[in-house]
Formats: structure tokens, sequence, C-alpha cells
């Protein structure tokens, strides 16, 4: 190694510090064994390629650790910071999502519980011709599921559509679609969908379903 040393500036001004600096044969040509290679696959399946050889060549039994290869692939640490910040927003949207379907469930809830107030007169009708709790307690839940459907389909569709329209602008630009919707991630919603409103439906499905006929039926 070279040492070398800059010394202090002449003159009336602040005195600087000495700065110390090396230089080693390899920086000055004097060294033939390389310190690095750098290699550059055309695309990213010839880069896998590249790292499962050169992995394979460090697994070998009784490879010495000089003979082993120190592999550093930038490229795979962009995208595992890139992976890691789509997990943290993938989860933060899992949350908004969770609190708006806490939201509308608890909507969902109340929207029945006020049309089984408002047809009060209705549910008598019904148990006095010989409904019973179940047919009335039925009635309801089959409502709630309908807009389950319903708002789950809708949710299918505008997804659909939006993850269409990204596709169509971006896909010119960088050659391959950004939005992807699973068929079995719509099921997935609308299942979600229905199950949620089923659920918020059944207390005042069992509500509606323990009304007096008698009391129903003299409700204005």
């Amino acid at each position: 190694n070279l040492l070398g040393t800059i010394g202090s500036s002449s003159g009336g001004g602040p005195e600087e510090l000495p700065m110390i600096y090396a230089l080693t044969k390899r920086d000055l040509g004097g060294e033939t064994l390389p310190s690095k290679i750098s290699i550059y696959p055309i695309d990213l399946e010839h880069k896998d390629n590249v790292i499962q050889y050169l992995n394979a060549w460090n697994d070998q039994e009784g490879l010495d650790d000089e003979d082993g290869i120190t592999l550093t692939d930038p490229l795979s640490i962009i995208f595992a910071m890139i992976n890691n910040m789509i997990n943290v927003i993938t989860i933060a949207l899992i949350g908004f999502t969770t609190l708006a379907l806490l939201v509308s469930s608890v909507m969902i809830a109340i929207i029945t519980y006020v049309s089984v107030v408002e047809r009060v007169k209705e549910i008598g009708v019904i148990r006095s011709l010989g409904g019973r709790k179940r047919d009335v307690s039925n009635l309801f839940v089959a409502e709630t599921v309908i807009i389950g459907f319903t708002s789950g389909l809708v949710a299918v569709m505008f997804t659909y559509f939006a993850s269409f329209i990204i596709n169509l602008i971006v896909r010119p630009e960088i050659g391959f679609n950004i939005a992807i919707f699973p068929l079995h991630y719509a099921i997935i919603m609308l299942s979600i969908s229905i199950l949620l409103t089923l659920i918020s439906g059944l207390i005042p499905s069992r509500s509606a379903a323990k009304k007096d006929p008698v009391v129903a039926l003299r409700t204005e």
C-alpha cells in the first residue's frame, strides 16, 4: 500500500486538518488478479440462471473458503425493498378495507332494522296467514343476501373495469399488465360481501320473527 498525507494549507487562512489517503497496487494496475467480476445478464431469467449456477458452485463439497464466490445482487435487493414497500401498503389498505367493511356491516344492520320497524304490519299479516317465525326471519335474511350479492357484484365489475383501463394506459409503456384481478379473487370478494350482509341481517331478522302477530296487526 502507498500511503500519503495532504498537509495543512499555507498562508494566513485557518489551518486545515491533514487528510490521509491510501492506494493499493490494484488501484495502480500492479495486480493482475481481479478483485471482482461484473456479470450483466440480458434478462431476469438469465439472471436467475447465473445466480443458481453460482450458488451451485458454492454448495460443492470440499470447496475451500478461498475458492468460494461472494455474490452480490443489487437488483434482488431493490426488488426486496420494493416488495417490502408493497407489503406495507397492502397491510395499510387491508386495514382501511376492514374498517370500511365493519362500517358497512353496521349500516346494513341498521337499514335492515329500520325495514323491520317500518314493516311491522306486514309481519303481522304474514304471521296471521300461517307464516312461521322462520318464514319471517328468512324473508329478511333473503333481502340482506340480495343486497350483499348486488353490492359485491357491482364492486367486482368496477374493479375489472378499472383494471382494464389501467392496463390499457400502462401496458404500451412497460410491456405488461400491472393490474391483475384473478377470477378466484372476485369469487372470494363476492362471498365475503354476501357473508357480511348475512351476518348483519341475522339480529334484525330474529327481531322481526319474534313480533307478536296481534300487536303487529294493530300497528299503524
